[in-house]
This record gives C-alpha cells, structure tokens and sequence, in this order.
C-alpha cells in the first residue's frame, strides 16, 4: 500500500481515534458532563482533510489544547489551530482548506470541550450555555475562562450598538482606522472632495489681504493641533469670515465634519471660479419623530393595554397584521426539499433534488442516515430502477402488498424480494441502443439515474446505513437488474456503483446457493475487467461475515475456481489478496474441499500457496554479542625490540630514534598511563651502553608528547605521609607486541616451547609475517636445512608441535612426513594480509586497531521477514498479515477438511489395491515439508500457524 502524501508529498501521520481504556472513560464522562448541562454533545466529531472525512479523538484535541496552553492561550496566536491541527494528523493543501479546518477543530473543542476544560483543569463553574455553547467561538466575545453574565452583557451591549457610546468612547470621525474592517464594523464614508483651485494671482500678496485671512489661518492650525469638533456644534469652530464667499462656509463645515487634516484653504479665494460660487449645499430636511409606546419603555402603558383586553372578554376581535410574502416562514431544510423534489417525479426537480443528494452524501455521509429521511431509500430505488427502461421495454414497479395471483412480470415484491428476478430479466426484449450516440433526453435521464445509484452508494458507507438497507429487499433486486444490464460503456460506471453497494451489504446478509444477487456475483467473475473481479470477489467474501450464520458459499462454477487459480499466478497483490481471502471462506467448508479437488490441479495449487508464504519477504541479518569486548589492563613492562629493528635503531640518529622507537613499543590510550621512571629505563636499556647521541631524560619526555599529541607529563600527588608523588605520562600505554614503526604491521612472537633449565619456556622471539616465522621454525626448533633454491625436501621425522597449548602432534612419531607437519605448523602462524597495490602504507595503518582490546565475540543470525503488524492489545507483539497469513490459513484449512472428503476415501482404497500408502494430505504436502520446515524456523510470525498446519499433516 501506498503511504500516504501530505504537503510537499512527504510521508504524513493520519489522524485517527485510539480507542483505548482512557478514551473510553473520558468519552463517558464527557457524555455524563453534557446530559446534566443539557447541551448537545458529538462523541466523534468529523473533519474535512485533504485525504477524506477523519472523526476526530476528542481526547488527543483535549491533552494537545491543554499541552499548549488552553483554548484562551491559543486564541491569542494567531494560525495556531492550524498548526495544532498538523500535529494532530489533519492536512490540507491549500490555505482555504486548511482555514476552513482549523476553524471546525476550534468550534468542535468550543462546543464539547471548554465548558468540561474550565471544570477539570480550574475546578471552577463554567459559564451558563446561553453565553458559552449557544454563542460563536469567535475571538471578538473575548476569552471563555473569565467570562460570566455581567461582563458578557456589557461587551455584547457595547458592540450592538443600542446604547449611545460618550464622547470619550467614540473614535476620531475624520481620521479612517484602519482596524474597523478587522473588529467586523462597517467601513466608513470617505472624506469628501475639494475641488483644487490654483492661485492665479501675484506671489506677494497685499497687507490687507494676508490680514483679512489670518483668522482662517489661525483656525486652521487650532483645528490641527486639537481633537476634531463634534458635528452638532459647528458653530464653536467656525472661523469668522466677513466675506461672504461660499467656498469659505463649505469649507469650514467639511472641516467641521472631517477634522482639519482634510481642509484646503486656497491662499486666495477671491480668485476662486465663479461655478464654486455658485453651489448652494443642500439644506438638512428635518424629519419629525413621534415616539411610540413599547412595553420596553412604558410598562405603565403595556399594563394598561392588557387590562383593558382582558374587560373586553374573549369576544373581541384584534385586527390581523397582513402577513408579508417571504418574511416569517423559513420552509423546509435542504434535506427534506431534495427529499419532497425527488418523489414529485418532476424532471427539473428531481435534477435539482439529486444533484444534491450526491454532495450531501459524500459531504456529509456520517450524518445522513436513511432512517432520518423515510422514504428517501424507496424514492431513490425507484428512481433508479427507471434504467430499465432505457434498455428494456419494461417498467418496474415495486408492490409491498402484493397480490399472489398478479402474473406482471415488472411487479417487484417488495416485502419478501423477487426470488426469480434473474428468470424475468432473462425473458426481456432488449432495445436497440447505441452506446455512444444518444439523445439528450437519454443522456439526462441516465444521468439522474447514475445520481441516485451514486447517492445510496456513498450512504450505505456509513454502516447504519448499510443495516437499514441490507433490509429493504427491493434494493436486492435493483442491483441484480443492474448488473444484467447490457454489457456498454455507457453503463460501467453504474455497475461499479452497484458492486460497491453489494460488497457493503453482504457482511449484512444471509445469502444461500439459490439467491438471485448471489448467483449474480458469481457471475461477474467471469469478467475480464479488473474492477469488477476485485469488488465480487470482496462482496462473495463477506457474506454474512458480521452475522452468526456460516457463508457456505455453495455451487461456485469450475471455471470460477479455475479463474481465481490464475489470477494468483499474476504479480497484483491486490488481486492475490482478493483471491486468497476467497478460499479460505470456501475451503472452510468439506464439499467445498471435494469439489475443488475436481474443479483444479491441487498438486500445483499447494507449492504455489507454499511459496506464497515467502511473499515480499527479505532476509535479516543481525549479530548477537555473545561476549562483549574487553580491555586488557595497562603494564608497566615494555617488550624488547625484535633484533632487526634493534639493529636499524642503534644506526639512526636521535630524535628520530626516540621517535622510532615510541611507536614502535607504544600506543596511545586516553584511559592509560605509565611512569616515567618505567619508559625513561626502558629507553636506556635499549641503547644503552655507549650509544651515541643519547637524549636526557628531560628531552626524552618532552619527545614523548611529540610523538603522542594526546600524551603529556603529570604527577600523582601523595595521599598519605607514607607515600611519595608519582611522576606519570598520561595517554599511553605499553604495546603487547612492537610494530615496524614504518609499515605499521605487527610483529609476531614464537611461541615454541624450548626447554631451559628444568622447565620449558617461550622462545620469545620477534618476527615480522608469517612467513619469517616459518622459517625459524623449520631452521632453529625442527633443525630443517632449507636448499638454496628455497625449497625443503619433504623427508620422515621424528618431531613434534611443541607450539604452545598445541595438542596435535604431542607424542612424537617416526612416521609423520614433514609435509604433514608442516600444514599443522602454519595454523600457528599470522596470514599475511593481501594489500592491494594502490593501498600502500597509509592503508594499513587506517586499518591499524587498538591491540589492548579484545574484540567482542558474535554471532551472525540470519532470517527470513514478511509483512507484520502489530497487535492492538500489546503493542510490543507482532503478528503475520498480509498475503503470507492468508495463504497459510488456506493451507490449513485444506489440510483440515481433506481428510473427511469422499475423495480421500477414494484414495485410500485405490492404496489398500496397490501403490504408495498415505492420503491426500501425504501427497499433497510431502513435496513441500522441507520448505514448510524451514518457513517455521526463519518466520517467527509464522511458525506457530506453519505448526498447527504440520500437526494436521502429521497426525494423519
């Protein structure tokens, strides 16, 4: 399967309800917490994602809310439940969709959480549902944890509008804000224009002039520098102009209205044009108000008014208010119009009522339930049954009383289902019909047809749908009519619907051999189309499977089995899981068994099952520690240098042999040391004695940290009187054996026990590889003369491996060939390493490893995996799935039931006459044992079923 994309096509976690103990438990106490504050409550809410409708686990939303802060905290970031809703497994692609999300997980966690979040996490009463659950989660009602009813009347007062805010509370008119638009008011008018008029006269104007206009002037920068005036008192602000130009009185009442910031004052407006002079503003119309007595503002009068009607008694007649078209009455919901539209058998309406029904259905397919809407199942099948009449001269009808002597072929039973529907669709003439020309009215008619075929298959996805209809018998016969029809392209698109309705209601149904829908399944196997093999195999499958009653699955033609045996021969998983899921219902059953030993091969049907058991396997291989490294202490003994590097040293000068010298005798080690007492001695006793150059003891260790980046002087300080300080060098250790300090290889020491003095002792000597080795032993302890041409004649000795802890050869023998000990000989010696020749040197010391650690022992295990899954109850335990689980399960069955059939008793006779002994188990599966064998030792998932299978295989 294919995993699933989300943004970016990256692998995404689907959101999905963990049905655990806790879920449980806090689903009913939400339940409990609803009913006494008397609020709707949805256990499983559902969500629109980008890969389907998810219901959401209120206890994830809840623990993720709470993890973030609460519902206050998350309202104050802004896209915050969007990206709650991410970590929670819900995606969409575009802004949109995922806005849209975001705002249903919000109102879903509003509605059925916060009332029950204020309590649990605060201890605290939540506030009453009138102004909690029964309000919009909008941000703008300000946060849910503090609100009560005093303060939540006087913020939702404040926005209606009814009171008259004070002037403090009322913002500057003639400056727009630009946070009326995000607070949800309503823009406001934009300021009015002011013609721009230029100044036409001289730059200097005269004394007069610049004084006459100084009052607006003055005006002008007071009205900057203050609040703008408050229109009713215009008066108050006005400028005092003696001219009596209109431009002037415009202008100082926009400024009146506006603000000053808006006001244009031309420099001189004697220069104005006369058109400006000549507008008039129109004059305000008074608009006479007479107040009306309301029983809001005179109770007195609303008093008076019901006593007088109850002195006038019942008799009196009150005139009746005209009612206004439109205005009172909200009609039906889209639900019950698309329901009314359908059964009026009008075509527009039923093209409106089905167009809607298909988004609806889809949309809202958890919500929609037939037993809601009664009468929407039999008005859609009966719309649907009209495709009969497009190909047929016929025109069903469905009778829910029907009359036993009523001989119409086109009545349908629709109390007890048409038991020989298939016989009537057979005795049909068909019409002529072109499959890819047709009429309009044609096209329509099929259209709304396929529509409310489409509509009840997306309503029987939802499983209280798919109960109800697996009751209503008329539908049974609808599916068998359809999947008779012609075999057009027109028409493959309503088929697939009506095999996806099938295959949700037969786990629903009781369906013998006889059942016409059954045999109509059947029939579809001998399809040469994909889709349609796939959804009858499924449907077939699961006949009655959440019901008590067994699918026997009865008189399955030979050429079905025969096909099912193919098509487990292809490389489609799908379909091979199809298939496999098949058998097992069928060979669960002992006749079943005996006719599909007549109907195929079985001695090829089980080796392929076998190697089904392997199906998208891979071998694992992983190393078990049987004991873990360890670490050989540090020495304070420093191992002599082989006489051929001793020899090379004492003719090199210093420091190079010191520094030679140190790598070839030393290595580094963070958690070692050695004393310098110890390594200063060392040195000595190698070049000692007369050697030329030698290094004091203070350049000495200044080298050591030279040749060691990590290695540096310390000294141990003493813990008691009776102890003196301890002069180290820290990082390095003593090697076990000396390496060639320019090829890095490591010398190797003889083991060959000498005797002397009483007792047998190491040889002790130092050899670089292998074969330098060999011949100190064939030379030195063997007492073999090597020829000049390097080759030894292979003679009779009277020798031993004296090689230490070596039992092979330890009692010595005149009869062994040198050869023969020879081979014995060079188990004990190192192998050279084969080094390619572009390596070089730099290689080998890559490959170099740390010579006081002893590698840890292992062991390499290898096996055999298939697809596995975990079990819900324990996480932590796996178990087969899959293709692998199902052929096993067939092969168990078919080892169970074998034996009982008659064939097996067929057999046996003809043994009991002459031939092999055994029944159909022993040749069925005596070929495969020893792959079945090794199934169960590599598959850990599968051993125990491979192990019952052998029981049965076995215990005939």
């Amino acid at each position: 399967m294919a995993p699933n994309r989300g943004p970016g096509n990256k692998d995404v976690y689907i959101h999905e309800i963990d049905r655990t103990p806790e879920y449980e438990e806090f689903i009913q106490k939400l339940t409990a917490f609803h009913e006494k504050r008397g609020t709707s409550f949805e256990p499983e809410p559902r969500l629109p994602t980008m890969h389907g409708h998810v219901n959401v686990d209120l206890l994830k939303l809840y623990k993720a809310v709470i993890a973030k802060g609460g519902y206050d905290e998350l309202n104050r970031v802004q896209k915050s439940w969007g990206a709650l809703a991410a970590e929670l497994g819900m995606h969409h692609v575009d802004n949109k969709g995922l806005g849209q999300l975001s705002f249903q997980l919000k109102l879903d966690f509003y509605r059925y959480l916060s009332a029950y979040w204020i309590q649990d996490q605060y201890g605290k009463e939540p506030p009453p549902k009138e102004i909690l659950e029964q309000q919009s989660c909008a941000s703008k009602l300000g946060p849910v944890l503090t609100r009560t009813v005093e303060n939540f009347k006087g913020s939702s007062s404040s926005r209606s509008g009814v009171e008259t805010p004070t002037r403090d509370e009322r913002q500057n008119e003639g400056t727009p804000v630009s946070g009326n638009r995000a607070s949800g008011r309503l823009r406001e008018a934009p300021p009015q224009r002011v013609p721009f008029q230029p100044e036409t006269g001289p730059s200097r104007q005269p004394r007069q002039t610049s004084s006459h206009h100084g009052t607006p002037t003055a005006a002008t920068t007071t009205t900057h520098s203050s609040n703008p005036p408050h229109p009713q008192h215009p008066s108050h602000h006005l400028p005092q102009h003696h001219n009596p130009n209109p431009l002037h009185l415009i202008q100082a009442h926009q400024a009146s209205l506006r603000g000053a910031s808006s006001t244009f004052t031309p420099t001189n407006p004697e220069t104005a044009s006369r058109l400006v002079e000549m507008y008039e503003p129109r004059a305000p119309i008074s608009v006479p108000l007479r107040p009306v007595s309301t029983p809001g503002n005179n109770p007195e009068f609303a008093k008076r008014q019901r006593q007088l009607r109850i002195a006038a008694g019942p008799n009196i007649q009150l005139p009746i208010r005209p009612a206004i078209p439109g205005i009172g009455l909200e009609g039906p919901n889209i639900y019950m119009r698309c329901l009314q539209a359908l059964r009026s058998g009008i075509p527009e309406e039923q093209s409106f009522a089905l167009n809607h029904l298909v988004k609806i259905s889809f949309e809202r397919g958890d919500k929609y339930k037939f037993e809601s809407f009664l009468g929407l199942a039999e008005g859609l099948i009966e719309k649907a049954l009209e495709i009969s009449n497009l190909f047929y001269d016929i025109d069903w009808q469905i009778a829910y009383f029907p009359d036993p002597e009523n001989s119409d072929i086109a009545v349908l039973d629709g109390l007890n289902g048409t038991s020989d529907i298939l016989e009537r669709i057979a005795r049909l003439s068909p019409k002529p019909v072109l499959d890819h020309m047709q009429s309009a009215e044609f096209s329509d008619r099929l259209l709304r047809i396929t529509e409310a075929v489409l509509t009840i298959r997306n309503m029987v996805m939802l499983v209280e749908n798919a109960v109800y209809m697996a009751d209503v018998y008329p539908l049974k016969d609808l599916l068998c009519i359809i999947l008779h029809l012609p075999n057009l392209e027109m028409l493959v698109e309503i088929k697939h619907f009506a095999l996806d309705i099938a295959e949700q209601l037969t786990p629903w149904l009781m369906l013998d051999s006889d059942d016409p829908l059954y045999r109509t399944l059947l029939l579809q196997l001998d399809s040469t189309d994909r889709g349609t093999i796939l959804t009858s195999l499924r449907a077939v499958s699961r006949i009655s499977m959440n019901l008590e009653a067994t699918n026997k699955m009865q008189n399955v033609p030979p050429v079905i089995l025969q096909n099912i045996m193919n098509w487990l021969l292809l490389n489609d998983e799908e379909l091979m899981d199809a298939c496999l899921d098949f058998l097992y219902q069928y060979t669960a059953v002992v006749a079943n068994v005996e006719s599909l030993l007549k109907a195929v091969n079985m001695e090829h049907v089980v080796p392929h099952l076998v190697r089904l058991l392997a199906h998208g396997a891979k071998r694992v291989k992983e190393d078990r520690v049987l004991e873990p490294e360890r670490k050989v202490p540090a020495s304070e003994e420093v191992a002599q240098l082989p006489p051929d590097l001793q020899e090379k040293l004492t003719r090199t000068d210093e420091p190079q042999r010191c520094h030679d010298w140190l790598l070839s005798l030393f290595e580094e080690d963070p958690e070692s040391h050695i004393t310098q007492i110890a390594i200063w001695q060392a040195y000595q006793s190698s070049f000692g004695g007369g050697s030329r150059n030698m290094l004091n003891a203070a350049d000495f260790i200044r080298n050591v940290s030279q040749v060691f980046s990590n290695a540096r002087a310390q000294i141990i300080r003493r813990q008691r009187p009776d102890q003196t300080d301890l002069f180290i060098i820290e990082g390095i250790r003593a090697r076990p054996l000396p390496i060639n300090p320019s090829t890095k290889e490591e010398y190797s020491t003889c083991r060959w026990m000498v005797p002397k003095g009483p007792s047998l002792k190491k040889c002790g000597q130092f050899f670089l590889g292998g074969e330098n080795m060999w011949h100190h032993v064939l030379t030195a302890h063997l007492g073999v003369t090597v020829g000049g041409d390097g080759k030894i004649q292979d003679t009779e000795v009277n020798a031993s491996c004296f090689w230490e802890d070596c039992h092979k050869f330890g009692t010595p023998t005149s009869k062994g060939k040198l050869s023969d000990l020879a081979r014995h000989l060079k188990t004990h010696f190192p192998s050279a390493h084969k080094r390619k020749p572009s390596e070089g040197f730099d290689a080998s010391a890559k490959r170099q490893r740390r010579t006081y650690v002893t590698p840890a022992k292992t062991i390499g295990l290898t096996w055999e995996q298939t697809i596995t899954t975990r079990d819900e109850r324990n996480p932590k335990l796996e178990q087969a799935a899959g293709i692998p689980l199902s052929a096993v399960l067939v092969l168990r069955n078919i080892a169970r039931n074998v034996v009982k059939t008659e064939s097996e008793e067929q057999l046996l006779k003809k043994h009991e006459m002459g031939g092999e002994g055994g029944g159909w188990n022993e040749k069925l599966f005596r070929p495969v044992m020893a792959r079945l064998f090794e199934v169960m030792t590599e598959n850990k998932a599968l051993a125990d079923y491979i192990t019952s299978l052998l029981q049965l295989v076995q215990d005939e």
